[in-house]
């Protein structure tokens, strides 16, 4: 096989471009059947027809899926070029009112996700109802650069790369415990004090971001006696007594039985920011999601700083 693909090809589609970044995003043809809203036999006829036609391997087939080759991931590259102009055009035609179509992945940590967006994402959804969103709260870090996701919410950006990097906002973390645990507990005064208390925290060797390293912040002997990968857990843990634990500000509030620890002794400032590839950048419905994400955090500040 040739190593050029040819857009020129006289049996190329656009079409066919469509079912090969599907494919080359997900590495499922289960998943980009359905993205696409066709059968999964078809998806697998359409890859094999676009190989033959440009006479290249664009993947490898294993057990596990569809892994882009290395002629395959150079073509991506020119395809997702091709698939913003598409949109861009589309938009322009319509005069700026063409409806968002498409499927957006948004990576971000589990805290943000599950106890702020997920309570706010239903206006977008309601705004767009072309555009499906996809929100990945798994405890790794999604990466840009190969497709696994279009936009990401980061605590710790990339160092360099090609990406646009732009911080949201910062936010602000205390330490909580609930009030019927601290209801007979002797009263915190001072950081020497919380050595005598059992903490909850992450799992040190698992912790996927730095911004999450922050018990040591606030006093070098703190040991936790409960660790998980999840906020969520820790946070079950802590409303059933187990201890105290570092909480952002945005999650604590809806929890009442949720007591402050030190407030003015110990407050923590991290940050979120949103990342996206530059090529991704330019497509109408990426920016449609990095917009909505960007005014929705700034017209929440109070649930993030405080009010």
């Amino acid at each position: 096989m040739s190593s050029n693909p040819s857009f020129g090809h006289p049996g190329f589609t656009w079409d066919d471009l469509q079912y090969f970044l599907a494919v080359a995003r997900t590495g499922q043809l289960s998943v980009a059947a359905r993205q696409l809203r066709t059968s999964h036999a078809t998806v697998s006829r359409r890859i094999d027809r676009l190989e033959f036609t440009l006479k290249v391997k664009l993947f490898e087939r294993n057990p596990r899926g569809y892994v882009l080759t290395g002629i395959g991931q150079r073509f991506i590259d020119a395809a997702e070029r091709m698939e913003a102009e598409a949109d861009r055009l589309q938009a322009e035609i319509a005069s700026g009112n063409a409806p968002h179509q498409g499927v957006v992945r948004l990576s971000a940590p589990e805290g943000i996700a599950n106890f702020f967006l997920a309570h706010q994402i239903g206006d977008f959804t309601a705004q767009h109802p072309n555009l499906s969103l996809e929100l990945v709260t798994i405890q790794q870090i999604m990466s840009l650069s190969r497709k696994e996701a279009d936009i990401a919410i980061s605590l710790d950006p990339p160092k360099g790369g090609p990406y646009e990097i732009e911080k949201i906002t910062d936010y602000r973390l205390n330490i909580y415990g609930s009030r019927s645990y601290l209801a007979d507990k002797h009263e915190l005064t001072k950081r020497d004090d919380l050595l005598r208390h059992p903490f909850i925290g992450y799992i040190q060797d698992m912790i996927f971001a730095p911004g999450l390293d922050y018990l040591g912040d606030v006093h070098p002997g703190i040991k936790p006696r409960f660790q998980s990968s999840s906020i969520s857990a820790q946070l079950t843990a802590t409303l059933q007594g187990q201890g105290l634990c570092i909480f952002p500000h945005f999650i604590a509030r809806r929890w009442p039985e949720l007591q402050i620890v030190l407030p003015r002794e110990v407050q923590l400032t991290r940050h979120y920011y949103l990342v996206r590839h530059r090529d991704m950048s330019r497509v109408p419905r990426v920016r449609a999601v990095a917009d909505y994400l960007t005014a929705l955090v700034q017209d929440n500040q109070d649930a993030f700083v405080g009010g």
